[in-house]
């Protein structure tokens, strides 16, 4: 914080000081910091332990439910109730006992037996075995009291023969024939926990570990037991000789346990239980804290000594800042001054470019006008020289009409006559047609926007694209919706379709294959005409100027047209643009606003050669 201080004496003690109050506020930090992510491992550690209970309680229930409906069916089974009965033949209780290995096998159970009343064993699925069950007594075990008096017993206990703790399930068979046992170990269990790393072990109500994921925890004490307890353990030959000592856990302050062995304790730990289902067992979880709180903490300290120390920087950069901001604020009120003058020149003028510039825009619509009047007249040569075809050949009809006509009334054939005649008529009618669209292609635009109906423009437009698509064989296909009008000017929209359709017909001159469609298509908010034809397409890289004045992929062409038509069609509120069709060729796609929304079913006409 050097920045506070002046030069001298005073500003050296003044750093001193600063230094000093830094450290001692990254050090309070520091320690704060680490309180606060103790306090947040240990609640995040105590959840992870709770649920880790639920989750492995509910699995050790459902483990114990499945294997107690097994001697609930056994005690029902006719076989077992025969073998206990007096008479019961010698080789019944051989099959009794093959047949109780294959359910043991099939259930995960470690040994099913049965017993007479008297505690006598006379089939067992571990028969055939060495150390079986067979012919060996259990009276004296309190499953098989509560189960023969009281119809059903369980009792956890370490095996007189196997020496390997289990849970007992009794039931008794008949009126008072016996009772048959199934013997449950938890081996499965106990090493599913160990390989998911989980500390876990489960209590009886006197606090002895029944079930373990640490082997050497199994049959030892939460507390030390009472002489009675020991007493009664003993005599039912519970669990042997096993001492039964205290679990090496110490308690410690904030609800912890150290787990360790002798004086000194190993790690700290948090120790959560939970009920095992409906029964009188208690499920304990051991979760370490040592590592875990340890990183925690570390980290919480490193963060908040970088934070106090980036904060103390902050501050010091920052009055060291505004130090010198006061030296600026002269320096910044005089270049104010400055700095106004000089915008307001610059205003003046931007302000006479701007006049400058509208006055060269106006001047440049002018000349754009002018243009497109030139470029109308220009295409108009090119019009009336494709024209001149089409009108030849009606005038050489017409005279060829009239020559027959003068024979025809010598030789006394009226009627033959007045057919020449009508076709005469027909023939200058065509001829008239085709002059319009001449005197409407030359016209000026008169500015107007008005309803016009889409199938007058099509009428006008195609008298002579039908009459070149004929002598030229290409098929010419008609598709429109009756009952469409569009906001515009008549004789400059039909000059835009003429326009189109010259354009497809000149794409398609001399394919082998050759068509050109227009449809008209009513939409939500407008009215779409598409000139489509089979022609090869447009060139990618020329698709983009297509529209622009002067740019042109014809050898005899001036550039005009498009350049033309996009801008009638622009101020008539549309727009005109260009895409490949799908099955090859271009379509040209004009969208115009609706003046009628009538809608009606689509009719297709066909015009060919």
């Amino acid at each position: 914080m050097s920045a506070l201080s002046g030069p001298g004496p005073k500003g050296g003690q003044g750093r001193v000081l600063a230094l000093i109050l830094g450290l001692v506020a990254m050090a309070v930090a520091a320690w704060i910091a680490g309180r606060a992510a103790e306090r947040s491992a240990l609640a995040d550690l105590d959840r992870q332990a709770r649920a880790t209970l639920s989750i492995q309680s509910a699995a050790l229930h459902a483990e114990m439910q499945r294997q107690t409906s097994l001697p609930l069916a056994l005690a029902s089974d006719p076989e077992i109730g025969a073998v206990l009965r007096e008479g019961a033949p010698p080789d019944l209780a051989e099959r009794l006992s093959a047949r109780l290995k294959e359910i043991a096998g099939a259930t995960g159970a470690a040994v099913i037996y049965v017993m007479r009343p008297d505690g006598l064993t006379v089939a067992a699925s571990n028969a055939t075995e060495e150390r079986g069950f067979l012919g060996r007594n259990y009276g004296f075990r309190p499953y098989f009291r509560d189960a023969f008096a009281k119809g059903s017993g369980s009792q956890f206990a370490l095996g007189t023969v196997s020496g390997r703790p289990g849970f007992y399930l009794a039931r008794r068979v008949g009126d008072r024939l016996g009772v048959v046992v199934v013997k449950i170990e938890f081996d499965g269990v106990e090493a599913a926990w160990r390989a998911a790393g989980e500390a876990l072990f489960v209590t009886d109500p006197r606090g002895i570990v029944l079930v373990a994921s640490d082997p050497s925890w199994r049959l030892r004490t939460l507390r030390p037991l009472d002489d009675e307890a020991q007493a009664q353990i003993r005599e039912g030959q519970e669990f042997g000789d096993v001492p039964l000592t205290a679990l090496p856990l110490h308690p410690a302050q904030d609800g912890l346990v150290r787990v360790g062995r002798g004086a000194e304790p190993a790690r700290l730990a948090v120790v959560r239980d939970a009920p095992v289902g409906d029964t009188d067992w208690r499920i304990h979880s051991l979760t370490p804290i040592t590592k875990a709180v340890a990183r925690e903490r570390a980290q919480a300290q490193v963060i908040a000594v970088l934070a106090t120390g980036l904060a103390g920087f902050g501050l010091t950069v920052w009055l060291a800042r505004r130090a010198r901001m006061r030296n600026r604020l002269a320096e910044a009120a005089t270049r104010r001054a400055e700095l106004e003058e000089r915008v307001a020149e610059r205003t003046r003028a931007l302000s006479a470019a701007n006049d400058r510039l509208r006055d060269e825009m106006a001047e440049r619509e002018r000349l754009g006008r002018e243009l497109a009047q030139a470029g109308r007249l220009a295409a108009l040569g090119q019009f009336a020289a494709s024209m001149a075809h089409e009108i030849n050949q009606p005038l050489a009809a017409i005279r060829s009409y009239a020559d027959n006509t003068g024979k025809l009334m010598e030789r006394g054939r009226v009627q033959d006559a007045v057919e020449n005649v009508a076709a005469i008529g027909r023939l200058t009618d065509r001829i008239g047609g085709l002059t319009r669209q001449l005197k409407g292609f030359a016209r000026r635009a008169s500015g107007r926007r008005e309803p016009v109906e889409v199938a007058a423009l099509l009428r006008g437009a195609l008298e002579v694209a039908t009459a070149r698509a004929e002598a030229d064989g290409t098929p010419l296909t008609v598709s429109q919706a009756p009952g469409l009008a569009v906001i515009g000017d008549a004789s400059r929209l039909e000059q835009v379709l003429v326009n189109l359709v010259q354009n497809a017909l000149d794409a398609v001159a001399g394919r082998p294959s050759r068509h050109v469609d227009v449809s008209v298509t009513p939409e939500a908010e407008r009215v779409a005409i598409e000139v489509r034809d089979d022609g090869p397409g447009i060139p990618e890289a020329a698709r983009g100027q297509i529209f622009e004045p002067f740019f042109t992929t014809k050898a005899d062409g001036l550039g005009l047209g498009l350049a033309i038509s996009r801008g009638i069609i622009e101020e008539c509120g549309g727009t005109l643009s260009v895409r490949d069709a799908p099955s090859g060729g271009t379509v040209f796609r004009v969208e115009l606003v609706p003046a009628d929304r009538t809608e009606g079913r689509p009719r297709e006409t066909e015009a060919s050669a």
